[in-house]
């Protein structure tokens, strides 16, 4: 992906004086916070949501701008893909790692693989091959192999913000966990098999290009998450070492920022994927590097991550919002309203089936592995994660823009590909969005007379000091773990095995290298250098 931060910046009025640029930008902020006012007076509403109140107060604002310009103009930013991907997306995928369950993640890991990469193949499939059976039925013809998979790739990105907003993660600690876990890689996936198309030439597929195509995705999945790994542990090394808090707690938070935002920067300028690499790179940070700083910068972090999360995803909604009344794009579909309805039906439908078509499937599957009640994704459950999959965001805008925008956007094609993307993002968003909070209520027990699983994991910051692949039991590493006795116990209990092995490696060799909980950094001159001396 080309990176010109100067056409995005000039944009956004950086680069110039002129005084246009500077009253948009006014008015941007004033509608974000605005969109953070409104959001939280809803708060208890039993149907928006603050990424909808954002999407709206976007769409009311494009359409002032259009009676105030006089049709000409329906925003006061335009929509960059550029812009979303390099500097909107990595603090929300970051401090989705920073801030996830970790015992939770890694024990549904297997599921959560198996609904982000599997699930997401499957649509994709459906939606591609869907696509391209029925557009060829109503005699569209302007599409070739690759626009058709890169349909796919578009409408299997999934957007859970909505359902994430309503569930309860101390509730539904699995529910929360496989709708979570499920988006980021459901996002990674299709943001890697978009990258993959693109890098093919897909007009004559035999089985020499589809095993490259396969292996080319393998290498992207396996170096992404290789790279935000090491990332993460190379900025626990240097803090650990070099203990800046002694000095500057300023430094340390800022190491962590720019380390964090790094990660992303190098995936792609290796053409990796930036979304796996920042969100692992996320994890191993708030497992090793987190707990290498001062207890101020701890709380620092914590807030500066989230608060940047949050800022972003409301930016996104009302430029979303902003861009959807394009009236340049939507003029070169007026004239064919209702082929452009037509699509974006086929689409919307596509979606609903692709959904479906796995979620059910792949839960039976799941189901057939786990011997505990409580750890099946029962029927409700099931619902609820193809509900939280059927909205659109703005990794499908992005994507769709990259691909269809590059030329003119009088492109009848290209037009008709992005009014389609934008129908299906506002439907599914606001639709959807709307029903989700009842659904949820009428699916799920009310709060107050749900048991809630026993969970070693405290709300955060508290919940930082859990170990990686904690089984739920003792946490403390001077606690004793049943170690297995036999290959028997080895296959019985595959789970518990590798969380007891992981401990160990992780208390034996991680933690006295890189840091973590338990360890603190002995360095001349630092406070635990002089509590030392004291007892000398």
């Amino acid at each position: 992906m080309a990176i010109d931060p100067g056409s995005i910046f000039s944009k956004l009025g950086a680069f110039t004086s002129d005084h246009d640029s500077v009253v948009s930008m006014n008015l941007f902020v004033a509608l974000l916070c605005a969109c953070i006012v409104i959001g939280h007076l809803l708060e208890e509403n039993r149907w928006m949501n603050e990424s909808i109140t954002a999407l709206a107060i976007g769409l009311c604002t494009g359409v002032v701008i259009l009676l105030t310009t006089g049709g000409k103009s329906s925003h006061l930013l335009v929509f960059s893909e550029d812009l979303f991907f390099i500097y909107l997306l990595p603090p929300i995928i970051f401090n989705a790692g920073f801030q996830v369950k970790k015992k939770q993640f890694f024990r549904n890991f297997m599921t959560i693989m198996l609904f982000g990469a599997v699930g997401t193949l499957i649509s994709f499939g459906i939606i591609s091959s869907g696509a391209k059976y029925i557009f060829e039925v109503l005699n569209f013809h302007q599409l070739d192999i690759g626009d058709y998979l890169a349909i796919g790739a578009i409408f299997s990105a999934t957007d859970s913000v909505c359902t994430l907003q309503v569930l309860n993660q101390d509730e539904t600690p699995l529910l929360y966990s496989l709708v979570f876990g499920e988006g980021v890689v459901n996002d990674a996936t299709s943001v890697v098999l978009f990258n993959a198309i693109q890098n093919f030439d897909l007009s004559h597929i035999n089985s020499s290009i589809a095993l490259q195509f396969a292996g080319n995705f393998l290498y992207l999945f396996i170096l992404s998450t290789l790279l935000g790994v090491l990332t993460g542990l190379l900025s626990a090394y240097i803090i650990r070492k070099l203990y800046f808090g002694r000095h500057s707690t300023d430094r340390e938070v800022a190491l962590m920022i720019l380390m964090a935002y790094m990660s992303y920067m190098l995936a792609e300028l290796f053409y990796l994927s930036g979304i796996l690499t920042v969100f692992f790179c996320g994890i191993v940070m708030s497992h090793y590097t987190w707990h290498n700083v001062t207890e101020s910068s701890r709380v620092t972090t914590k807030h500066t991550f989230a608060t940047l999360s949050f800022v972003a995803e409301i930016f996104i909604f009302l430029y979303v919002g902003m861009d959807a009344l394009d009236i340049e794009r939507w003029s070169v579909v007026s004239n064919s309203p209702k082929i452009s309805l037509q699509f974006s039906s086929i689409l919307l439908g596509l979606v609903l089936i692709g959904r479906a078509a796995f979620v059910f499937l792949l839960s039976f599957l799941s189901n057939l592995t786990k011997k505990s009640a409580h750890e099946k994704v029962n029927i409700r459950q099931q619902v609820i994660i193809w509900w939280a999959g059927l909205m659109r965001g703005a990794v499908s805008m992005a994507l769709a823009y990259n691909k269809f925008a590059l030329s003119e956007t009088k492109d009848r094609k290209n037009a008709f590909m992005i009014t389609s993307t934008i129908t299906v993002v506002l439907f599914s968003t606001v639709v959807f969005g709307l029903m989700t909070k009842p659904l949820i209520r009428l699916l799920l027990p009310s709060p107050k007379h749900l048991v809630r699983m026993a969970s070693s994991e405290p709300t955060s910051p508290k919940s930082f000091i859990v170990p990686l692949l904690g089984n739920g039991q003792a946490t403390e590493s001077n606690q004793s773990v049943p170690r297995p006795s036999s290959l028997r116990m080895l296959l019985t209990t595959p789970t518990n095995t590798v969380h007891y092995y992981w401990r160990k490696f992780d208390n034996g060799f991680m933690r006295p290298v890189f840091g973590g909980r338990g360890f603190v950094p002995f360095v001349p001159g630092s406070p635990t250098d002089r509590s030392n001396h004291q007892w000398q």
